[in-house]
């Protein structure tokens, strides 16, 4: 083991043959545990093959509709038009919602990007994001399998591996003649729910760094037991706080003040427990994480691709996070101003936790996020906060930075800076993406002549909700950051 800043320390082996034989060694009795041997046999057949990859033909879909709780994001449905970034011909992309004819032209006459099809599908009237079971209509099903029927292999491409894109990629795989195999490019389920559960992924993060790489953390499956945990916890920390284990973006945390909660008397604290688990939409019996809720300097993120076959998982950039409010909601990213220090044990504790991952059979895009604790430029410590073992609000806008601006690719050691938000203005309710490109005019990124400063996607929310996604690229950090926060709404009007 080798030590780092704040006493924590990282495993230190002179081979990858010894790396792979630890993290084997370490998250064995977890995988044990959760039988994960038997529970991945089922998906054999449809697990990708890198050296089936060449002409594969993709369908891409963003289907979040196991993630608690998106359904109260504002426009949440137009998020499927994300997909997009990840076609690369041959390939179509699904959603339920129609495209902008405006931005269809923008991504492909100004970006540059491929014209790939839309497949439009109606999800169940009971699950408006599950999109892989809207595949399965009719209509949607006889589309997909007239442009895949001349293809040999066919892959699912999904925002999350989840069993829905499973059972889509069995069904395309029997309902087309010509295709051979029909793959998915991401885990089996019940790897990607090592990966997502907050529970289960601290577990990992401990088995495989040793202690002190995560918050304080107590869990229980009941209001007493959280309550008492908490209590335990206040008398500590001087914030605490509640999360489930299987939301994205702040959406099932809340945080108490500790002196407050001190205050209260037991049977209070046990009514706010109860409030949260009835307002998260709790299951009896679910597993609940009580925390320190430890004051941050920093909040960044890695962002790994982690391969199937024997080569190590790869870094593909350190950012900071963008969050608002006390239960600090994920708005967008930039890429990291930390110090070289800093990025380097964010990325070095990222590969181990990715080998172990790898070891248990994930595959693709999978991302940590992290506080840093105390001075960066001195004695500080990172602590995991949770993985998001899937696509994300940062490495979508990082994939379409990467294709249209590549001279922005993080290189070793420096990343090109640039900020990637979600933004809503009041006074764009009712506007169209053709307003938003009027009167920005040409400030909007040319990738041929590498002028402009502003990208523009999920922009279906806008004419609803004043709300698009924006990259922001600049020469300085600062500059990016004065490009959203300053500029946007100048030009804009709003």
């Amino acid at each position: 083991m080798s030590n780092l800043a704040g006493g924590l320390r990282l495993p230190a082996w002179k081979s990858p043959a010894e790396a792979r034989a630890f993290v084997a060694d370490a998250i064995r009795p977890i995988a044990e545990r959760l039988d994960l041997a038997r529970r991945l046999e089922p998906y054999a057949d449809r697990r990708f093959r890198k050296e089936q990859a060449d002409d594969c033909f993709l369908i891409c879909l963003d289907d979040v509709s196991e993630i608690p709780f998106l359904n109260d994001i504002a426009g949440v449905e137009e998020y499927q038009h994300r997909a997009r970034i990840r076609c690369t011909s041959p390939a179509c992309f699904v959603t339920a919602t129609p495209s902008d004819p405006v931005y269809d032209a923008y991504w492909t006459r100004w970006l540059g990007l491929t014209n790939d099809p839309r497949v439009a599908v109606e999800p169940p009237a009971d699950q408006r994001l599950g999109i892989s079971r809207g595949c399965l209509n009719p209509p949607a099903r006889e589309r997909l399998v007239s442009l895949i029927d001349k293809h040999d292999r066919v892959a699912i491409h999904p925002y999350m591996s989840i069993e829905p894109c499973w059972e889509l990629a069995r069904t395309l795989r029997h309902a087309a003649s010509s295709v051979t195999s029909v793959q998915v490019v991401g885990p089996p389920p019940p790897v990607t729910w090592v990966a997502n559960d907050k529970a289960t992924f601290n577990e990992v993060v401990t088995a495989v760094l040793g202690p002190g790489w995560i918050p304080e953390t107590r869990t229980a499956d009941d209001a007493d037991g959280l309550s008492t945990h908490l209590m335990a916890l206040s008398s500590v920390w001087p914030a605490v706080g509640l999360k489930r284990t299987r939301c994205a973006s702040a959406m099932g945390n809340q945080v108490f003040d500790s002196a407050t909660l001190r205050a209260r008397p037991a049977e209070d604290v046990k009514r706010l427990v109860r409030q949260f688990l009835t307002r998260t939409e709790w299951t009896q019996g679910e597993t609940v994480l009580a925390v320190a809720w430890e004051t941050a300097t920093a909040s960044p993120s890695t962002q790994f691709w982690i391969d199937r076959d024997a080569g190590g998982p790869t870094c593909h950039g350190v950012y900071e996070q963008i969050l608002a409010g006390d239960r600090k909601v994920f708005v967008g990213s930039r890429t990291s101003t930390l110090p070289a220090e800093v990025d380097l044990t964010l990325t070095r504790a990222g590969y181990w936790v990715s080998l172990a991952l790898q070891e248990i059979g994930y595959f693709g895009r999978c991302s940590f996020d992290y506080l840093v604790i105390g001075d960066p430029q001195g004695d500080y410590q990172v602590r995991f906060t949770e993985c998001n073992g899937r696509w994300g609000g940062t490495s979508l806008p990082m994939a379409l930075v990467e294709r249209i601006a590549p001279h922005y690719r993080p290189a070793p050691g420096r990343f090109e800076p640039y900020r990637a938000q979600d933004v809503t203005y009041a006074g764009l309710v009712g506007a169209r993406f053709k307003d938003v490109l009027e009167l920005v005019q040409d400030e909007a990124y040319d990738p041929s002549t590498r002028k402009g400063r502003f990208i523009f996607y999920n922009v279906g929310p806008i004419s609803r909700f004043g709300k698009f996604d924006v990259i922001a690229l600049g020469e300085t950090p600062e500059r990016a950051d004065a490009a959203i926060l300053e500029d946007l709404p100048r030009l804009l009007g709003v």
